[in-house]
């Protein structure tokens, strides 16, 4: 049966996945996995989480390493650099990152037909259980952006196929945000609103626990099943022959 008549009633139905892999490059394989799950055979949307026990930089797909990061010091610091599947761009992340990722079927809901529709529900919905979880006024900004008076405390990504889409994001929870100002020149492409603002300026965290963020998202997507059909010998091979490989990570 085709996918459009499966899902033609327009509702989004996820299941929460509890597995978490050890490694970054593990957490992103296990994103496209997901991802190429869901493109293959109908069912059910993804929602998780992760946290980074220790620094990492992640690039998005297109960036320079050149450009976007300064490679002379992460490697001095010994802080391992990723590349991710989905645009965007380049962030450093470690304790204090809270990482969501959802993986819808794009025939889901006819909000999710383009990415910028896409980044309008999505961010619209999780701004909508942040605010309430914190009483402060979470506003979408840019193009995948969520702010609080005007700095930034989430940055978010798709990726897109034919019959799914990942969307994941970082939100930022109580990190340091010196250490991105140590590791990263400005992006080489920024929002309007940011008007050439340091990391410093630009960025502040939620003070929020991750529990508490986690369990207004999973209530907010209506995550409160668990996932069964978890991909794990592709989520490894992606890790050996991508997410693990210099040609892809240096590109």
């Amino acid at each position: 049966m085709p996918l459009n008549v499966l899902y033609s009633g327009y509702s989004i139905k996820l299941r929460f996945v509890e597995y978490s892999p050890p490694s970054p490059a593990g957490q992103l394989a296990l994103d496209e996995a997901l991802l190429d799950l869901r493109e293959n055979e109908p069912g059910d949307g993804f929602l998780r989480f992760w946290e980074p026990s220790e620094p990492c930089v992640v690039l998005g797909r297109t960036n320079s390493t050149d450009r976007e990061i300064r490679l002379d010091r992460c490697r001095s610091l010994g802080i391992p650099v990723f590349r991710r599947s989905s645009g965007g761009g380049t962030v450093v992340q470690g304790p204090g990152c809270l990482n969501f990722s959802l993986v819808l079927n794009t025939s889901a809901d006819k909000r999710l037909a383009s990415a910028g529709t896409t980044n309008e529900y999505v961010l619209g919905k999780n701004a909508g259980a942040i605010s309430t979880l914190s009483g402060e006024n979470v506003r979408v900004s840019g193009t995948s952006d969520l702010t609080i008076g005007g700095r930034k405390i989430s940055g978010n990504a798709q990726r897109r196929r034919l019959r799914s889409l990942l969307f994941h994001g970082c939100i930022l929870l109580d990190f340091d945000i010196a250490l991105i100002e140590e590791l990263l020149p400005l992006p080489s492409r920024q929002p309007e609103y940011r008007d050439g603002r340091t990391h410093t300026d630009f960025l502040r965290n939620l003070r929020i626990s991750a529990e508490s963020v986690k369990r207004a998202l999973r209530k907010s997507w209506g995550a409160d099943q668990p996932a069964t059909d978890i991909p794990l010998q592709e989520m490894e091979r992606l890790v050996r022959e991508r997410y693990l490989n210099p040609s892809w990570t240096y590109n």
